[in-house]
């Protein structure tokens, strides 16, 4: 079984924590989140602590204790903390601009482009370059972060393009390179 499979993870102030059926959720004033989880695996609750264990050791059981335990353990930080991506856009006329749930992003197409904002994710415009998405579930923050990042991915020469706040570019020289 792999070490983070057999982690133990401590449950925050605030928070409960129920398994019923192979079915795990997560409370707190935050919000709910569930996660339905294999056959193979067991999850128990004792006093303040949450532990996952294989019910059978097979190798698929091995594999989906490790999984299991990560996302339990992104459901406490997410019901507890939340999580938040921040994006900023680079470039000359780009620009970002919220509307409710709907994100309008001006990237040098011939027109704007539209995203809505999924449920459980808010967005905030921090500035005209730079937008937060913050929620408690970690994977519709990241996926949707993504989604918006792709429309128009960092390019290396001058490096315009969405990014994630504190990202990295790897740029290159261009065409004086080659005299």
């Amino acid at each position: 079984m792999s070490r983070i499979g057999r982690r133990a993870l401590t449950i925050p102030e605030g928070v409960t924590v129920e398994v019923v059926d192979n079915n795990v959720t997560v409370k707190s004033t935050k919000g709910t989140l569930n996660l339905s989880v294999d056959p193979l695996v067991k999850v128990t609750v004792e006093e303040n602590v949450v532990k996952t264990d294989v019910v059978k050791d097979t190798k698929r059981a091995n594999v989906v204790v490790g999984t299991t335990n990560a996302l339990i353990k992104n459901m406490l930080e997410g019901v507890s903390n939340g999580y938040t991506k921040n994006l900023e856009i680079v470039g000359v006329g780009y620009r970002f601009n919220v509307q409710g749930d709907k994100i309008n992003i001006s990237a040098g197409f011939s027109h704007p482009v539209e995203r809505v904002c999924p449920e459980g994710v808010s967005v905030t415009l921090v500035n005209a370059n730079e937008i937060s998405l913050s929620g408690i579930d970690k994977q519709k923050v990241s996926e949707f972060a993504a989604k918006i990042r792709e429309i128009r991915s960092p390019e290396p020469y001058k490096g315009k393009g969405i990014r994630y706040k504190g990202e990295h570019i790897r740029r290159k020289e261009g065409k004086k390179a080659a005299k």
